[in-house]
């Protein structure tokens, strides 16, 4: 049975689950669907039209589902959808998509926002990523599985972010960061691969050593432009999964890929 707050205020468009808690002062403004077991603590604020999943808890002063900070978007499609168990920490903000970049924000499951991140419009964020406080993302921005973010880090529009990279804090990125890596620094620099990271999330040791052999390649052979980076890669590695992942995400960047070291 929901929990519902004497003091909240909830639109007559929302829809909440049967187990939904909604704590004091907390507002749930226009066409907003929460999942069951999701917890909105007090003073929290979510937007429609927003869809959150099952199991989620939005802390106080959060704002989830705020209208995009774009002057070009003048109110048409726009939505943010977050899956389950995803929890946003306090004064966290993300934002809803707009018409122009597709209508959507998107983030996935099991995902960790902490505290004074911001997630701006048409971002599409997918699952077990963790951003550390302050750490914000301008429109358009992707981030595959299980990336982390550093606190304070800013991320330029229409960047991307492969999966298990790990980005250190008070970054600015302004290119992609290729999946596997550690990168840090303004600007930012790819440093290693994530080690770390990876063996923590079970990758084999020969996985990691041949991820290693095309780090080496592609990041740090001087002289060698990316396109016959790669080409070395695919003629002298064995072309694994994950080898493969970060090829065609290099191939598939528009903003550039960060190389320096």
């Amino acid at each position: 049975m929901s929990e519902i707050h004497p003091t909240a205020i909830i639109s007559d468009k929302a829809t909440l689950a049967e187990d939904v808690s909604v704590g004091p002062y907390a507002i749930i403004e226009g066409e907003v669907d929460l999942g069951s077991g999701t917890v909105i603590d007090h003073h929290a604020t979510v937007k429609g039209k927003t869809v959150i999943g099952s199991s989620c808890r939005i802390y106080p002063y959060a704002l989830v589902g705020t209208d995009p900070q774009d002057l070009k978007h003048k109110g048409g499609q726009s939505e943010l959808i977050i899956g389950d168990h995803t929890v946003v920490r306090e004064y966290a903000t993300i934002s809803r998509g707009t018409e122009l970049g597709g209508g959507f924000t998107r983030i996935g499951s099991h995902n960790f926002i902490m505290a004074y991140s911001h997630i701006a419009h048409d971002c599409q964020f997918g699952n077990h990523i963790i951003l550390s406080n302050g750490a914000t993302f301008a429109g358009h921005c992707e981030v595959g599985d299980y990336a982390i973010i550093g606190g304070l880090s800013a991320i330029h529009q229409f960047c991307r972010i492969g999966r298990h990279a790990f980005i250190g804090g008070t970054s600015g990125v302004a290119q992609d960061i290729p999946p596997f890596v550690l990168a840090s620094g303004n600007h930012t620099r790819l440093y290693s691969l994530n080690r770390e990271g990876l063996k923590r999330h079970k990758f084999s040791p020969e996985t990691l050593k041949s991820l290693s052999r095309a780090f080496r390649i592609l990041f740090r052979t001087t002289g060698l432009s990316l396109t016959k980076a790669i080409e070395r890669v695919e003629n002298e590695l064995e072309i694994t999964p994950e080898i493969k992942e970060m090829i065609d995400f290099i191939k598939s960047s528009k903003r550039g890929v960060c190389r320096k070291g």
